[in-house]
C-alpha cells in the first residue's frame, strides 16, 4: 500500500501551483474546475509521497516533472464505444445527414488514448462513409497520444469493448477491425489510414479546420463555466454550417447563451446541430 502524504493541499496553495506551473511550462489550468484539480493534484502528491513545498521545489527545478504533473492532471478514462447507446444513436439520427455531404472531417477533441476516434472511424466504415471521412484527433496530453497512434491496446481489456460494440448494434465482430499478437490488439492499417492525432489545448489553442461533427465528452465537467463558454465558441467556429457538436452525458449547452444557435437533436445524449 502507498503511504500517504500528511500533507493536504489547500485552495490558496492550489492557486499558487496553477501560477507555478503556468509560469514554468506555459500551460495555463486556472480556468479547471477548482475540486477536480485539487483531487488530481492531492492524488500526484500522495503517490510520489511528496508535499506542498516538495512539489513546489520539483515544478521550479524539473522540467521533466513539469511534463509529468500536467501529463498526470489531464489523463482521461475512456474505452471504445463507452456509452454503447450514444454510438447508436450517432447512426441513426446523425450519419443519415453526414451522408448528404461529399467530404467529411470529424475533430475528436480531448481524445485521449484514440478508443473514441477508432470507435467511430469503425462505425464510419461499417455505414459506407469512412473513404470519404478524416478524423482529427487532439489531446493536450503528449503521453496519451502516443498510445493513439501506436493503436495498441491490451487484450485484457477487448472483452469489454467488444460488449460494448455489440450493444451499440454491431454489424459485425471488433476482431475483424483488429489483429491480436501476444497480450495486445492491433488496429488494422485501413482503419487508421483516415486519422490523425495531434496535440492541440482547448485553453490556449485556435481553430484549425472546419469540421461537419465534433466530439468532446467528458472533458468538459473539468473546466469552470467561463472556459466552458470559451470552449463553446472554439467550437461553434470550427463547425460548418448544420455541423454537429456531441457532449458527455454531464455537460450541456443550455447554460451558454450559444444554446440559441444550436438544435437539440438527442436530449439523452447531448448532441446539438448548428442552425445559425
Amino acid at each position: 500500500m502507498v503511504k500517504l502524504t500528511t500533507s493536504l493541499i489547500s485552495f490558496a496553495e492550489l492557486e499558487e501551483i496553477v501560477v507555478l506551473l503556468q509560469n514554468a511550462s506555459g500551460f495555463d489550468f486556472s480556468g479547471y474546475s477548482k475540486s477536480s484539480l485539487k483531487r488530481r493534484i492531492q492524488r500526484i502528491m500522495d503517490l510520489e509521497r511528496m508535499d506542498v513545498v516538495d512539489l513546489k521545489n520539483a515544478i521550479i527545478n524539473v522540467e521533466s516533472f513539469q511534463g509529468f504533473l500536467i501529463n498526470e492532471i489531464t489523463v482521461n478514462v475512456t474505452e471504445m464505444f463507452r456509452d454503447p447507446k450514444y454510438y447508436a444513436t450517432l447512426v441513426s439520427e446523425v450519419f443519415p445527414y453526414l451522408e448528404t455531404y461529399p467530404r467529411l472531417k470529424f475533430w475528436s477533441a480531448g481524445c485521449s488514448t484514440g478508443e473514441e476516434v477508432y470507435s467511430l472511424a469503425i462505425l464510419l466504415e461499417e455505414y459506407g462513409l469512412y473513404n470519404r471521412s478524416f478524423i482529427y484527433g487532439t489531446d493536450i496530453n503528449s503521453v496519451v497520444l502516443e498510445t493513439a497512434r501506436k493503436a495498441i491496446y491490451p487484450l485484457k481489456k477487448i472483452k469489454t469493448y467488444s460488449e460494448n460494440y455489440i450493444a451499440s448494434g454491431a454489424k459485425n465482430s471488433l476482431s475483424d477491425y483488429y489483429t491480436a499478437r501476444y497480450d495486445a490488439a492491433i488496429i488494422n492499417a485501413d482503419i487508421r489510414k483516415n486519422i490523425l492525432f495531434s496535440q492541440h489545448n482547448l485553453v490556449s489553442d485556435y481553430t484549425f479546420n472546419e469540421f461537419q461533427f465534433i466530439s468532446c465528452r467528458n472533458v468538459l465537467i473539468y473546466f469552470d463555466l467561463e472556459l466552458q463558454k470559451k470552449v463553446f465558441d472554439l467550437f461553434y467556429e470550427s463547425l460548418s454550417e448544420f455541423g454537429f457538436l456531441c457532449l458527455g452525458s454531464k455537460e450541456r449547452l443550455v447554460n451558454h447563451d450559444i444554446i440559441s444557435k444550436f438544435k437539440v437533436i438527442n436530449k439523452e445524449f447531448n448532441i446539438y446541430q448548428k442552425i445559425k
